[in-house]
């Protein structure tokens, strides 16, 4: 088998896992609501004498958590052990985890419930492995194309799961868990007989213990990554303003039910996927980030948009943002993986998801606050963070051309 044949089928290994994987991870999103709010007035929806809304929220907040936590340590466990063990054993706990909520559901247990929504979580970060194994395997010109391939079988996921999640509700709550389950088995076979054993990398600096094994490692000592860090943090609040609250703006300034937020989130999907057939044809500007910078500030563009628009071209803006933000999710981890190719490829790529997790909660708490006053603060919340991190990221760029034109020996210009 020729190394080109090799890579093309460790790609289509990777991206189907992505997207079962995505499905198993979005189909809950829909039928959470309906099971806490709709459901029976039982030990369960009512657990401890709690409002039901609030019982929905922290189950909510249960399983980004658990992403959180396990997106500090996937990616630098797979640099050491090796990105096909690593995925081949959270797939396996994955689909224990989601038995586990399907049978907290069935005996109506909470308590078993939200700590299988947490535990599953754990397993879910590991996204970074994917993505750090697409770097391992692709040069700089074909890792945009690789990324973008990535990102258009995710963004698949979130159109399919929420869409099966709903259909299998009627069939009882446990019967989505369960599906996500099996769903996991197959991946599980695809990463053996596509991913090689020998996608192990050694992790730069070598230590497993505490914070050094962790994501955050590397900020400590690299004032460039801490750059990377804030700027990515003020971008991804930006984007899960809109992630998060869009359906809010749906339902306040449109009037919509759940049917036309779906047709919504499946018009936002249509156009990631045509940005992410863009993202690798787009002309190059002489520096990767100048591209990043350009989405960032198209998305910021959408974003201060929803805070006047009348409800029909809201809408439209909200479909119309899933190009941007495509683009923007393939420049960037490309940029990242050869920039910062030194620390550790599955660190790197597990740093960025810790990123868009600490951005989930971020938001949740400013913009549950804003949104009682009007949905639309949360949405210039959203412009003015993803603004910031565009022209952040156009001076980052301009500095390090710069620098590179002065001295290209000491300050190369990485491209991608």
């Amino acid at each position: 088998m020729t190394p080109d044949r090799a890579t093309l089928r460790l790609l289509i290994a990777v991206c189907a896992v992505t997207l079962l994987c995505t499905v198993g991870m979005a189909m809950p999103y829909p039928i959470l609501a309906p099971i806490f709010v709709d459901g029976p007035a039982d030990a369960f929806t009512h657990y401890a004498g709690l409002p039901p809304e609030w019982l929905l929220g922290m189950a909510l907040a249960a399983n980004p958590a658990g992403i959180l936590l396990g997106s500090l340590v996937l990616g630098p466990l797979s640099d050491r052990l090796g990105r096909r063990r690593v995925l081949v054993v959270t797939l396996l706990a994955c689909a224990v985890g989601n038995l586990v909520t399907a049978g907290a559901l069935s005996a109506r247990w909470y308590p078993l419930f939200l700590l299988a929504r947490f535990a599953t979580g754990l397993t879910e970060g590991n996204i970074a492995v994917a993505r750090a194994l697409l770097a391992d395997h692709h040069d700089e010109a074909s890792r945009v194309r690789a990324f973008a391939w990535l990102n258009a079988f995710q963004y698949g996921g979130w159109l399919l799961g929420p869409l099966i999640g709903g259909l299998l509700l009627r069939w009882g709550e446990p019967v989505p868990f369960g599906m996500a389950a099996l769903a996991m088995l197959p991946c599980a076979g695809l990463v053996m007989l596509g991913v090689p054993a020998t996608a192990a990398r050694a992790t730069v600096g070598g230590s497993s213990g505490g914070l050094a094994g962790s994501t955050l490692a590397p900020l400590i000592h690299d004032p460039a990554l801490r750059r990377l860090f804030a700027l990515q943090l003020a971008y991804m609040c930006g984007v899960t303003a809109l992630y998060e609250y869009a359906p809010l703006w749906c339902v306040t300034e449109a009037g919509f039910g759940p049917t036309g937020i779906a047709w919504i989130t499946a018009a936002q999907c249509a156009g990631m996927l045509a940005g992410t057939a863009l993202a690798s044809r787009l002309p190059s500007l002489g520096h990767p980030l100048r591209g990043t910078a350009l989405a960032a500030a198209a998305g910021a563009a959408g974003l201060a948009l929803l805070v006047v628009l009348p409800p029909v071209p809201g809408l439209v803006t909200i479909g119309l943002l899933g190009v941007p933000l495509a683009i923007y999710s393939a420049l960037l981890p490309a940029w990242v993986s050869s920039r910062f190719a030194h620390h550790g490829q599955g660190r790197m790529m597990g740093l960025l998801t810790t990123i868009f997790c600490f951005s989930n909660v971020a938001i949740a708490l400013a913009g549950g606050a804003l949104a009682l006053w009007t949905v639309r603060s949360v949405m210039a919340l959203g412009a003015l963070c993803a603004g910031g991190a565009a022209l952040a990221f156009w001076h980052w760029a301009r500095h390090e051309t710069a620098d590179a034109a002065a001295d290209p020996v000491a300050a190369p210009v990485e491209a991608v």
